[in-house]
């Protein structure tokens, strides 16, 4: 008796639970948000019949769900969806759609961005789900695939450009970690991201607002209005939003307006005038002696500021140069942008209604690389005169430019995104259906400051005087008597502007798509409700060009090379879902899809599927949810029709270096030529690439006990293999060395691809040490594998307060448990988290907000933290360990939002933002050497600081 009473006294508290839960537990805003929209978006026309009624009053019960192609009862499914919504984008401060999604606590990997100097696409922002690659994500715009930017990420990748989507026109964002190939196709490894635009206003609306940093640079202005009207069936939404950003220069802030001056080693200005003696490096296995033979730098202090002067750095003697020249390099680019949105709606009849959605994006962005990408080296020469072998470098400082901001790159990209289409029910059936032809495409123009190879030979060769013939050791090389009074005097502008100009880069990407999708949300009875099946066909075609400046291919372009390519394919998917509701407690959802592509008259294709369980013991209080499938990505257009294309770069001469006895730390000490040995890439696509493939799973239940509350914890698993791999040539030469050194098997398969991929010829620097490296072959291949877990857990909190009006927090906590790879077969795995030199990726990040409302909506206030947990020192990612003197972690990086709203009257909104409240700079590591002008890590950190933003909202119609 006394357990049967307590086991009832255990029923009844449950239920009552379950009663409060079910009964009170509202969603929060965010959800109830999606949700609406999702509904409406679901909805067809209404139909005024009574058997009509009683069916929509029936579709009211059912939402569209990111993940799922079939309508559901619950928000909450075996597919974990993280939502944003509008109202957290404003509260939270996010600036942009890129910034909130960079900060999303999924978002761990480090990607390139618009401050990693000479990058190929600092122009696009994108981001890297739990450090997996950027282009392993799928995104979507209202549930249709998003267009690629036709540039190529790192120089080789399709990915998308998240720096120019249009935040005040944006519903909420959805986004889905794990694989998700079964619904969506190829791409979506790692997740998906579905944005969702604005469908519906309550009233016309405009924004207006205005922001700066504290710091310098980076102003931001930008103006939005939208209006609606209704005409008979006919319903239009339409909007514009008109933005201009300065940039932010590195002389703005105190870590980038100088060479750093806390590092391994002195501070150590920028070399911009410099003769160099090879012999002493010859005969005495020490740094070269830097010259400047009997001149002086009085002709060249005006240059940089003023800041130019005789420099003297240890063991290598002096030259002339600046510790200011770093600051002229952009921290963020220079912005200009219009975004035109409509969304149109016709109601045929009760059972057709035809849409139209359009998003159209014009997008220009300057930017400066600075002075390390823009100078002259002569060639090894002999002078007679001096009985040395010299070698000289100039870079070219703003006055001898006429001004940075006159020469920056010029970025500008015009993209369409068209959606068309028309849904129903077949009849008073409960089939409906959805048909779309979807269009999308990107154009980019590329200005280019480039240096043309013959005029600038000219006008140095001028300087170095006639050729005087072979030198007298038979060394291969040819003699000069230069004169270095010409030499070590500023180049004027008219002779800068002889030598360079532009080149104009044309490329594009299209996507065009035909997708039929026929549901029945209640397709037959089950004892937990009604099962549902969803059948989608789709075709199309998509097309990727990329072309080059001729003269950047052709070596009319001083130092620089570039990407080519041009293709097309044809494509074609099926796809099926089924949602059954077993019981009560659990319902099982399973989905499949066969995606095909025809390229050069073959055929790549791959099938996937998911399966997906929820459990839910005790009603809305407790989720159990799991999911199994498979995901795939692709071969892009790019990996396939990538031309053979070269490059030119330098890199460090790890084995000569270590020769000598720098490594480590000591490595920025490592002399001359070595540190920077001058070297031809290439690489090209290859039409025999598979697909990548993975297996994904994730674990993870949702608890509600009480009314405002829950907590969702979810594990992830990913099993990727196939990779594609574009190899480093910095690693490259690290694994040369280190096969050479006997650190490595030098019989291993990596050992064996790296002798033979970094090429070494010419004559040795010394006796004993290697040829230079003068070539260095980076390919596309299958060869990588990938496991990572991961866990996200979010808690969610929102109580009233009565006359004090209503609180509401939120936090979100990932960790990445496991992070290993495999480049080639037979090596063993790398240790991502452990190993830093392959990964700098941020193992954990916490983001929260809190919240408050005013009773009446008069005020609100939002306090947003995000924590980015440790990352490795530059040391550390040198010598890829945490052991060796000076490697290490970084600290958290630790920033606060704070947003404050006013509305005097019902119809205007007043906004204080401030961003980054404490100014909280990146982690300072000082093992990063005195010859660094960023001394952090560029793909983790920003130098952006504090920022103000105030903004006014004005909805007409709407006062009081």
């Amino acid at each position: 008796m006394l357990k049967s009473k307590l086991a009832a006294a255990v029923v009844a508290a449950l239920a009552f639970g379950c009663v409060n839960a079910y009964a009170g537990n509202t969603p929060s805003s965010d959800t109830a948000s999606a949700a609406q929209d999702a509904q409406s978006s679901s909805q067809s026309a209404p139909d005024t019949s009574a058997e009509g009624t009683s069916k929509n009053a029936k579709k009211l019960e059912v939402v569209n769900v990111t993940g799922s192609l079939i309508p559901q009862t619950q928000i909450e499914t075996s597919k974990p969806v993280i939502t944003i919504t509008a109202q957290q984008l404003k509260d939270r401060g996010f600036t942009s759609v890129a910034d909130a999604l960079q900060a999303g606590t999924f978002a761990t990997g480090s990607v390139q961005g618009p401050n990693a100097s000479g990058g190929f696409t600092q122009s696009a922002k994108t981001l890297s789900f739990f450090g997996l690659d950027p282009s392993y994500t799928k995104y979507l715009i209202d549930g249709l695939p998003m267009g690629d930017f036709p540039a190529l990420y790192n120089g080789s990748e399709a990915f998308n450009n998240l720096a120019s989507i249009p935040i005040e026109m944006i519903d909420h964002i959805d986004i889905l970690p794990g694989g998700q190939s079964s619904i969506y196709g190829s791409d979506a490894i790692a997740g998906v991201i579905n944005i969702v635009l604005k469908k519906t206003l309550d009233a016309p609306v405009v924004d207006a607002r205005f922001g700066w940093h504290t710091g310098g640079g980076g102003a931001d202005r930008r103006v939005y209005a939208a209006d609606g009207f209704t005409w008979g069936k006919l319903n239009v939404v339409g909007g514009i939003q008109v933005e201009s950003i300065e940039p932010i220069w590195g002389f703005d802030r105190s870590l980038t307006r100088q060479y750093f001056t806390q590092g391994t080693t002195p501070q150590t200005a920028s070399r911009d005038y410099l003769v160099l003696s090879e012999t002493q490096l010859v005969n005495a296995y020490y740094s070269p002696n830097q010259l400047n033979p009997g001149i002086g730098c009085s002709a060249v202090t005006g240059q940089f500021g003023g800041t130019e002067q005789l420099q003297n750095r240890a063991n290598h003697g002096q030259y002339c140069g600046s510790n200011d020249s770093a600051g002229y390099v952009t921290e963020t680019n220079k912005q200009n942008t219009v975004n035109l949105y409509t969304h149109a709606t016709y109601d045929l009849n009760s059972n057709v209604q035809f849409y139209q959605t359009l998003l159209y994006t014009y997008d220009q962005q300057k930017y400066s690389s600075g002075s390390e990408f823009l100078f002259w080296n002569s060639p090894i020469f002999y002078d007679p005169n001096l009985g040395d072998f010299v070698l000289a470098q100039h870079a070219f400082s703003p006055e001898e430019a006429g001004g940075y901001q006159n020469i920056m790159d010029n970025n500008v990209e015009n993209s369409v995104y068209l959606s068309l289409g028309a849904k129903g029910s077949f009849g008073q059936s409960n089939w409906d259906y959805d048909v779309t032809f979807n269009h999308s495409e990107d154009h980019l123009q590329e200005r280019t400051f480039q240096r043309w190879t013959n005029q600038i030979t000219s006008y140095f060769g001028n300087i170095l005087g006639p050729d005087l013939g072979p030198d007298p050791y038979g060394a291969g090389y040819q003699s000069y008597e230069p004169n270095y009074q010409a030499f070590f005097t500023p180049v004027s502008n008219a002779a800068f502007r002889g030598f360079t100009g532009y080149t104009e880069t044309y490329a594009k990407t299209w996507d065009n798509m035909l997708r039929g999708q026929v549901t029945d949300a209640s397709l037959f009875s089950l004892p937990g409700g009604d099962a549902g099946l969803a059948a989608v066909i789709e075709g199309g075609n998509q097309g990727w060009n990329y072309s080059p400046d001729a003269r950047t291919l052709d070596g009319q372009t001083y130092d620089f090379t570039d990407v080519s390519g041009e293709g097309h394919r044809s494509r074609y998917a099926g796809t099926l879902e089924f949602n059954a509701p077993l019981f009560k407690m659990l319902t099982v959802d399973m989905s499949g899809r066969y995606d095909g592509y025809n390229v050069s008259g073959g055929t790549v294709s791959h099938a996937t599927y998911n399966f997906g369980v929820e459990f839910r013991p005790f009603g809305d209080l407790l989720l159990l949810r799991g999911t199994y499938g498979t995901a795939f990505k692709a071969p892009t257009l790019p990996d396939e029709f990538q031309g053979p294309s070269g490059y030119y770069s330098s890199v460090v001469d790890y084995y000569n270096c270590a020769k000598l006895g720098y490594t480590g730390g000591n490595i920025a000490n490592c002399p001359g030529q070595l540190s920077g040995e001058q070297f031809f890439g290439q690489q090209s696509g290859n039409p025999k690439l598979q697909p990548i493939i993975a297996k994904t799973f994730n674990l993870g239940f949702v608890l509600s006990p009480f009314e405002g509350f829950s907590l969702k914890s979810d594990y992830y698993h990913y099993n990727i293999r196939n990779e594609v791999e574009v190899q480093s040539s910095d690693f490259l030469a690290q694994t040369e060395s280190n096969c050479r050194l006997g650190v490595f098997d030098v019989s291993s398969p990596s050992c064996q691809a790296a002798l033979a991929q970094v090429i070494r010829s010419g004559t040795p620097l010394a006796p004993g040490l290697l040829p230079p490296i003068t070539e260095i072959l980076t390919p596309k291949v299958n060869v990588a594998r990938e496991y990572l877990n991961a866990v996200i857990t979010e808690v969610n909190y929102s109580h009233d307060i009565g006359a004090y009006g209503s609180i509401n927090a939120k936090t979100s906590w990932s960790d990445i448990m496991t992070h290993r790879q495999q480049l080639l077969p037979g090596d063993p795995f790398i240790n991502l988290l452990r190993e830093p030199y392959y990964s700098t990726e941020f193992k954990s990040r916490v983001d929260g907000s809190v919240s408050w409302l005013s009773p009446m909506q008069t005020w609100g206030a939002t306090v947003y933290a995000i924590r980015d947990g440790a990352s490795p020192n530059y040391l550390a990612t040198v010598d890829n360990n945490y052991y060796q003197p000076g490697a290490g972690r970084l600290a958290p990086w630790i920033r606060y939002n704070l947003t404050v709203s006013y509305s005097p009257i019902k119809s205007l909104a007043l906004t204080l933002d401030i961003i980054n409240v404490f100014n909280k700079m990146p982690p300072l590591d000082r093992s990063y050497p005195g010859t660094q002008s960023q001394p952090f890590n560029a793909s983790n950190y920003d130098v952006n600081g504090r920022e103000f933003f105030v903004e006014a909202t004005y909805k007409f119609g709407s006062a009081k």
